[in-house]
């Protein structure tokens, strides 16, 4: 298994990690509007809203949607490692929300009373969890009745044009993280514990210009951090032979989706 989707102790300590993956999104993507903007768009929040983002990460999402969300929410953001959380916690304090706090926490062990939240965002991080469907019955458990659960994730087939590069280490030619949790997945998942569920996909694709990037992505989680100094010298020839044959660009085609169940009152 990639250890974009185990390994979370070394891979989410902080940042760094992660940072090299989001910089092709943040800086590649062709779109009418950003990602994190268009997911803020679609979520059903009101003003006062309680809100439980789980699997927070470093809070790169309430930074770019602050704009686009209602006023006076109450954010809570929780993730296992503590020092996302941290990061989050002082890259978000200075917006202007109602209240933020942050504590460590295991989306299995919710810290939070029954019935208790507005809205639970969980967003790419499903493809982490060991249960599932216990995370799910947790998130479940916290909705107040008419509460909603948003879910991203990535389609099987994210960005194939590029994993297939990854070959040169054994890996299989498709996204782990969408292979571990994709859009079939979380339907079913959503659909069992809700009774409903409904999916918007984000249009967009991605089209690279600078091969390192590639290069600096793919090796940010093993295999490819581990790669053989003779693996690597056959990965940086692989991207350059594909960027070659796209006249110096990579075009790659994106799925990526959220997922919205509400909480029947």
């Amino acid at each position: 298994m990639s250890s974009i989707t185990s390994g979370n102790d070394k891979q989410y300590a902080d940042s760094k990690k992660l940072a090299a993956r989001a910089r092709l999104n943040s800086e590649y993507t062709i779109a009418e509007i950003g990602w994190f903007p268009w997911v803020a768009q679609q979520l059903p929040l009101k003003s006062g809203d309680h809100i439980l983002d789980i699997g927070c990460g470093p809070g790169w999402f309430w930074v770019a949607a602050a704009a686009s969300l209602p006023d006076k929410l109450s954010l809570m953001l929780c993730d296992l490692s503590p020092g996302m959380v941290q990061e989050a916690i002082e890259r978000c304090s200075p917006l202007l929300f109602g209240s933020i706090a942050g504590r460590q926490a295991d989306a299995a062990a919710l810290p939070y009373a029954d019935g208790s939240l507005d809205a639970v965002v969980a967003m790419h991080m499903f493809y982490h969890l060991p249960e599932p469907a216990k995370c799910a019955a947790e998130m479940y458990r916290v909705l107040k009745p008419g509460g909603f659960l948003a879910v991203t994730t990535n389609g099987a087939d994210n960005m194939r044009k590029m994993y297939e590069l990854t070959a040169v280490f054994g890996s299989p030619p498709h996204d782990p993280a969408g292979a571990a949790f994709g859009y079939d997945a979380a339907k079913r998942l959503m659909q069992a514990q809700f009774g409903n569920v409904a999916m918007t996909e984000y249009p967009a694709r991605v089209r690279v210009t600078e091969p390192e990037d590639i290069f600096l992505a793919l090796t940010s989680y093993p295999p490819g951090e581990g790669a053989s100094e003779a693996q690597l010298s056959e990965f940086h020839t692989a991207i350059a032979d594909a960027f070659r044959a796209g006249n110096g660009v990579l075009e790659i085609e994106k799925q990526t989706a959220l997922f919205v169940s509400r909480k029947v009152a």
